[in-house]
């Protein structure tokens, strides 16, 4: 069941168990895999989330993200290099007004991004909005603030995390994550209106097709889609 965005103005302390210490830990050595195979080509990156924050669940997602531009040749060669198998291959993008960006799916859950457009500011700070840590972090064992699906300001301690909405406090929310208001307003929004509207899916999630590259898929739907191209062209 999807989680759901919370108003409840109190601050609740959640103290993690031994499970889920192990848990977090496993799935830190998972993106660092990764991450680590893209360092090694010269590929920063970073991991975001619950991962980047702590309150992870067995069904949580390794999502791993180059934050600079790379070719989808440099990309898959780090992870061919590294022996990392790619399952399937897709271009993904949100909305009109997003970024077009490419999606390789390593195994279940555990996946490599990075934009095939500029993206704009709301969409850079999504990812420390949510939480965020790079590989050097995950090796010096440091987690970050973030904010989680149900809008709720995941602040790590020592034994857990402490938790408080973000519904109303947008401004400090924005202040302890160094963010704009902007992006706040923006993730409170998007996540409202799927909560009170339903998952709406994406709008392009398209497989490459065989011997296609991202870039050339990039192309191909740009000349389909008139939305694609205008926001190829926009930023």
């Amino acid at each position: 069941m999807a989680k759901k965005p919370s108003t409840r103005s109190e601050c609740r302390e959640v103290v993690y168990d031994s499970r889920h210490w192990s848990v977090f830990v496993n799935l830190r050595e998972r993106a660092a895999q990764l991450m680590e195979a893209l360092e090694k080509s010269n590929l920063e990156s970073i991991v975001h989330g619950s991962i980047a924050r702590g309150d992870v669940s067995e069904k949580s997602d390794v999502d791993v993200f180059l934050q600079t531009s790379a070719s989808s040749f440099s990309v898959e060669t780090a992870l061919e290099k590294a022996g990392i198998r790619m399952e399937r291959r897709l271009v993904v993008q949100a909305t009109p007004t997003y970024a077009m960006k490419a999606h390789i799916e390593i195994a279940e859950r555990v996946s490599a991004t990075f934009s095939l457009m500029k993206m704009r500011r709301v969409e850079r700070e999504f990812y420390s909005f949510g939480g965020k840590v790079s590989l050097q972090d995950i090796r010096k064992g440091l987690r970050a603030e973030g904010v989680d699906k149900r809008l709720m300001l995941i602040e790590p301690t020592r034994e857990g995390h402490r938790e408080s909405t973000v519904v109303g406090r947008e401004e400090q929310v924005a202040r302890i994550l160094g963010v704009s208001v902007e992006t706040v307003m923006d993730r409170v929004h998007a996540l409202t209106r799927r909560d009170q509207v339903g998952r709406t899916g994406v709008f392009v999630e398209e497989e490459l097709r065989d011997n296609e590259t991202f870039e050339m898929a990039l192309a191909r739907l740009a000349d389909m889609n008139p939305a694609v191209r205008r926001r190829a062209r926009s930023v």
